[in-house]
């Protein structure tokens, strides 16, 4: 029985784009440098580091000389992107993306995926100089804490099972996108919580935040950085990726990416 002509005419066009995207492939690997690499950022990391190391990739000229990684390198086009909390590990897991920074501890890893400490986040519960619970002495317990309206980040999990983080059954709950806005939040005393220490810190100083001992464990975030690699390793990896993991392992990068919240992009 003869197939339909349409139909063998979609399969042919098929078969000839998946030989075009192996052609590519093959050419990408022959140079070294991907045409594009996909990077996950969680929120909590911070922005000027990301952007220092944007900086230093793409071979923008700072200083008086240019910053060039590698020739080749400036082929390479990047993508950015922000998620929240399993909302990382998602966007890997799920192949969007070739390289994701601040990944949560603790969650399943479907395999192929490579997975290395970034360091330990502190987070310090914090509230606006006026807010109800700022005059109160001693540590605050759940009871205390209860009654004040929460501000909280979402997980941008689609799939995964979303996380919550230090919230009360029965607590007023006001849900923002990302960090800076629960940061705002604080400051204009629409709620109270936990976030990172170094991005508190300098209100702290500056006392346009309070931060309070509560009696809940100390909040310490274990993050990683992760990247998929089925052959374990670095092997097989493109350059750009590479560079990208050589940087991630100097313990000087992996602490500015956690505490370098100063100035205007944190």
């Amino acid at each position: 029985m003869l197939e339909h002509p349409v139909f063998i005419l979609g399969l042919t066009l098929l078969l000839l784009h998946e030989m075009d995207a192996v052609a590519g492939r093959v050419q990408r690997i022959a140079g070294g440098w991907e045409a594009q690499l996909d990077i996950c950022v969680e929120d909590v990391v911070s922005q000027q580091t990301v952007f220092d190391l944007v900086e230093a990739f793409c071979g923008v000229c700072r200083g008086g000389g240019p910053a060039v990684p590698e020739a080749g390198a400036s082929a390479t086009r990047l993508r950015l992107r922000t998620e929240v909390l399993a909302g990382v590990w998602e966007a890997l897991s799920s192949r969007q993306v070739d390289l994701a920074i601040g990944v949560a501890d603790h969650l399943p890893n479907p395999g192929g995926i490579q997975v290395r400490p970034l360091g330990d986040l502190h987070f310090v519960y914090c509230v606006a100089p006026h807010h109800p619970l700022a005059a109160l002495q001693g540590m605050l317990t759940d009871d205390q804490l209860v009654q004040h309206r929460a501000v909280a980040v979402a997980d941008t999990a689609q799939r995964l099972p979303p996380m919550t983080l230090n919230l009360l059954p029965g607590q007023d709950v006001m849900t923002v996108p990302n960090m800076r806005m629960k940061l705002n939040a604080l400051l204009r005393c629409l709620g109270a919580g936990f976030i990172p220490e170094p991005l508190a810190r300098p209100h702290v100083e500056a006392g346009t935040l309070v931060q309070k001992e509560t009696a809940r464990a100390a909040a310490v975030t274990q993050l990683h950085y992760a990247w998929r690699a089925e052959r374990g390793g670095t092997a097989g990896l493109g350059r750009a990726l590479q560079w990208w993991l050589g940087q991630l392992e100097s313990p000087t990068t992996r602490r500015a990416l956690l505490e370098r919240h100063a100035g205007p992009l944190c």
